[in-house]
């Protein structure tokens, strides 16, 4: 194996090209979690994602994992259940409590990759308006979220949780309904995963994605807070 190029804190440099990156889509080490290198690793289809103790570990895999916005599947047996689904859906009012949902364990993941450095730093993305949350809530009680980077028109899913049946779901689903209807073709889901699969997501080559990540993220999208434009278009998830 070629030895893995290490980024240094506190120093602007660019990015390996992505087509340099491991088989297993490994590109980079090290650097720091700014907002600058975030948004410029996202511009280049490139995440972080790295376990407690370890070095930052920057990824660029192939092929890539996607949703087409107006593509997310939705059962018969999902679409009957929404119908009768009487909770609430908005977007950013609780960025950090949806990052630590994300990061609580799981049955099959029971430690994190939702660092502290990891936290703070899309927190801070979030304060930037860069980063974003859907949370779906039953009463006062969150029921599901997700959070991810959008920038110009594209959207960057990093993580979603579920703290009640179809929780991620409906979140992943109002999410992408919104999107679609803001003009942003795809929604960045980095890795494939049976449950990713099921709702929709499909394969894409590296360079078809980086492509389309170059002129989405240069296409303008209007400034403003998202939980307002997101409530123009909530009452159709539920419908």
């Amino acid at each position: 194996m070629s030895s893995i190029p290490i980024l240094h804190a506190g120093i602007r440099e660019s990015f390996p090209p992505v087509a340099t990156a491991h088989a297993n889509g490994l590109l980079a080490v090290g650097g720091d979690l700014s907002p600058q290198r975030l948004l410029d690793a996202y511009r280049h289809g490139i995440f972080p994602w790295y376990s407690r103790g370890e070095p930052i570990l920057w990824w660029s895999p192939d092929p890539r994992t996607v949703f087409a916005t107006n593509k997310v599947h939705v059962s018969t047996k999902l679409r009957r259940w929404l119908r009768q689904c009487d909770w609430t859906i908005r977007a950013d009012t609780d960025f950090a409590g949806v990052m630590r949902a994300c990061a609580q364990p799981r049955p099959r993941q029971p430690t994190t990759w939702i660092t502290s450095a990891m936290f703070d730093a899309y927190c801070a993305l979030h304060a930037l308006g860069s980063a974003h949350s859907i949370e779906v809530y039953d009463r006062d009680t969150l029921a599901g979220g997700i959070y991810g980077v959008a920038i110009g028109r594209m959207f960057f899913g990093e993580s979603m949780f579920s703290a009640a049946t179809n929780g991620s779901k409906v979140a992943l689903i109002a999410l992408c309904r919104a999107l679609h209807g803001w003009g942003f073709p795809l929604l960045d889901a980095q890795v494939a995963s049976r449950h990713l699969a099921s709702m929709g997501a499909f394969e894409m080559p590296r360079a078809a994605f980086v492509d389309h990540v170059a002129a989405a993220c240069a296409t303008p999208f209007p400034a403003g807070p998202w939980r307002d434009k997101f409530g123009e278009v909530i009452a159709r998830t539920l419908a």
